[in-house]
């Protein structure tokens, strides 16, 4: 399928939805050109609030804006979203069981030249400590649309990884989504490959027909939402294959990998490998050099999986 602007397809999203309602709103942190949205306060003007470079203080009026009836969309980079507005989003948003709906742009690598001090490798580490709420990372276009209008009628806050260039559409238009539930995107019976967001599902999918090659049955999973991650699918294929790989553009500690961990160790042990991310900070340079340098690529994807079915024999 032809590539599209997930950042394009993210504000188109928003503006359908406002049209046919009223309570949706957006609030932004001087980041309008960065995140696309200029077309929603375009179309919207009344209902766009930009805070200026004051994320805390965005979701603090987010929450209040959720108070009085309205569903808040609040956007800036991943890296302020989770680490600058933690508390505001923990208390204001979460703790009073208001209806947030928070974006981080650029997860990880994609940060690309904003260099170590914007690249998020922790946002879904530091998310995933807050009761309740709901944690999701679109792969493609189609996912983008469908989970985000999810997520506009989820009730309760929300927290999206939201990647602003542009990604080849995997699913097709009419495919439906659930916040919870994964997607399998190839099956097999050697192994298990999960996956979350552009670059690792992609990523994911070339290790599949890689490893099909060298006669091994990988199943691919988009586990598009990490918290409440989908512990029927993980029982499913950990017995099914007996070994599984988690693929995050993340941190491997307390991302997508231990969240699978976790399901994993209290219900159904099996051979188990994270890759993503090992406890280091991110640098600058270009998004195909920086996936070569922290091993988010197909090839150390095959590589881990190889290792993992030799402990297996």
């Amino acid at each position: 399928m032809d590539q599209m602007e997930m950042r394009a397809v993210y504000a188109q999203t928003l503006m359908e939805i406002a049209e046919k309602d009223e309570r949706i709103v957006l609030l932004e942190a001087d980041l309008m050109k960065a995140s696309g949205t200029a077309v929603f306060r375009d179309k919207f003007p009344e209902r766009t609030f930009n805070v200026g470079v004051a994320e805390g203080n965005m979701v603090g009026i987010a929450a209040g804006l959720s108070a009085g009836g309205k569903i808040p969309f609040a956007d800036t980079f991943g890296c302020f979203a989770s680490r600058r507005t933690y508390d505001q989003f923990f208390i204001s948003a979460n703790y009073a069981r208001r209806n947030v709906k928070l974006t981080g742009t650029d997860p990880g690598v994609s940060a690309a030249y904003n260099g170590g001090t914007h690249m998020p490798f922790e946002d879904v580490g530091i998310m995933r400590n807050i009761p309740g709420l709901v944690i999701f990372e679109p792969c493609d276009p189609v996912s983008l649309k469908a989970l985000t209008i999810k997520s506009a009628y989820h009730q309760g806050c929300t927290y999206m990884r939201l990647f602003r260039k542009s990604a080849m559409g995997i699913y097709p238009g009419n495919e439906t989504f659930e916040l919870g539930k994964g997607k399998v995107l190839r099956d097999g019976s050697d192994v298990t490959l999960i996956a979350a967001g552009v670059i690792p599902v992609n990523e994911a999918l070339k290790a599949g027909e890689i490893l099909a090659g060298k006669g091994i049955s990988a199943v691919v999973i988009d586990m598009h939402t990490v918290k409440p991650i989908d512990k029927e699918l993980v029982l499913r294929y950990a017995k099914k294959t007996g070994a599984m790989l988690t693929f995050e553009n993340h941190q491997i500690m307390n991302g997508l990998g231990s969240a699978v961990a976790e399901v994993l160790a209290e219900n159904c042990p099996v051979l188990m490998k994270r890759v993503g991310v090992n406890d280091e900070f991110g640098e600058v340079g270009t998004q195909e050099y920086l996936q070569r340098r922290f091993g988010l690529t197909a090839g150390n994807l095959v590589a881990n999986a190889i290792e993992l079915l030799e402990k297996k024999k």
